[in-house]
């Protein structure tokens, strides 16, 4: 069965960056139309930013200015490069996309933790 892997989650102080990437784990199968959401503890899942097959991107207002959604076509991996990070943007990550194209984004991750404290 084909899913979505997500890394690169961790602790920061605020201020600091994390990169969060999200392959396939089966080689043969890249990742099309991704996007990246969170959900912070009580809180309702949260879209932060995507990027199609051709690059297109769009960002929430939340990750506009700080996080910077893009690709790795060795890796086959989409990645989310996180700056400024602050204690608001504490929440469990997930990647989420499509495996051919124009199709459903219906692959999700099993979410990374980013937590950010003094």
């Amino acid at each position: 069965q084909v899913q979505l892997v997500e890394s690169g989650g961790g602790s920061v102080q605020p201020g600091g960056s994390l990169t969060l990437s999200c392959t396939t784990n089966r080689r043969l199968f890249r990742i099309y139309d991704g996007a990246w959401y969170r959900r912070a503890p009580g809180k309702q899942r949260e879209w932060i930013a995507q990027i199609t097959s051709g690059g297109i991107t769009n960002y929430a207002d939340s990750a506009k200015g700080r996080f910077t959604i893009s690709r790795d076509n060795a890796t086959n991996a989409v990645n989310l490069q996180m700056n400024n990070l602050q204690p608001e943007d504490t929440a469990t990550y997930y990647c989420n996309g499509n495996l051919s194209p124009r199709a459903p984004k219906n692959y999700w991750g099993q979410g990374t933790q980013v937590t950010v404290s003094p």
